[in-house]
């Protein structure tokens, strides 16, 4: 299994004690999806499927279009569905389902070009969400261990994080091919768990997509945050999350609130 390679000791800093019905839990680490939580999807993804899309069209505009709309994609709106292969898969999965008479040997030479195409560009055209480099900063001054766990590959995850800046306030970056099994699975929460030395109830998973919150309940999370600056919706992960937040940014702040901080009732924008 793959980890990021950049470890970086964390500031001593109290756990976030945070109240449930079964008593009192700490919340020590937050792994968090790639895109979607950290970085603008469509801004950032959008001009990047156009052009898988026509690579797997030959160049035929009209046939790119059905890929992408079989892949997701809202032709009207110009952005991809909740949880659809685009906005939740892998680039294994994009390939099945655009090259489906292809031959195992062939999806794998496929697979290795889109891995090895979107790692680059997904870096290069990265736009963060609002306030996300801030508050990741405020996280980790905090002392809470921070990773990152998403169905991009983990060499896409670590060069996004690379060109945020942000990549030395992480622990560890989990893609789709750092563990035997990709989200909605539990291994890459599980892994992180062991690698920052605490229990999976101790970490706190965020994310836009069903699958990112399938996955903390699978692996036994202390908490299912989903947030609404991604493709998902409060009908897709309210039946799901244990808090739905307007985008990271309100997290510390919401942290507070479940711990029984001093912090006022939250904004109107957050569902408690």
């Amino acid at each position: 299994m793959r980890q990021d390679a950049t470890h970086l000791p964390q500031v001593s800093s109290p756990p976030f004690l945070l109240c449930a019905a079964e008593g009192v839990m700490a919340i020590k680490a937050i792994l968090f999806d790639k895109d979607g939580t950290l970085i603008d999807f469509e801004k950032t993804w959008l001009a990047i499927g156009e052009r898988m899309a026509m690579k797997a069209a030959d160049g035929d505009p009209e046939r790119a279009e059905r890929l992408l709309e079989r892949g997701g994609l809202d032709r009207v709106n110009r952005c991809f569905k909740p949880d659809s292969v685009f906005a939740a898969g892998t680039n294994a999965e994009i390939v099945a389902l655009w090259y489906p008479d292809h031959s195992p040997a062939e999806r794998q030479i496929l697979i290795r070009e889109f891995d090895s195409f979107t790692a680059e560009e997904g870096a290069a055209q990265a736009v963060a969400l609002p306030g996300v480099t801030d508050t990741i900063a405020l996280l980790h001054k905090r002392g809470l261990s921070l990773g990152v766990a998403t169905n991009d590959s983990t060499a896409g995850a670590e060069k996004t994080l690379l060109s945020l800046g942000i990549a030395q306030m992480f622990a560890a970056a989990y893609g789709y091919d750092a563990v035997a099994n990709p989200k909605p699975a539990p291994d890459a929460l599980h892994a992180f768990a062991d690698l920052c030395g605490v229990r999976p109830d101790e970490v706190a998973m965020v994310g836009d997509n069903r699958h990112d919150l399938e996955m903390a309940k699978a692996g036994g999370a202390g908490l299912a945050v989903g947030v609404l600056s991604g493709t998902g919706t409060r009908a897709s992960l309210g039946s799901l999350a244990d808090v739905l937040l307007a985008s990271v940014v309100d997290l510390p702040r919401q942290l507070d609130i479940l711990s029984g901080g001093t912090a006022a009732a939250p904004p109107p924008h957050l569902d408690i």
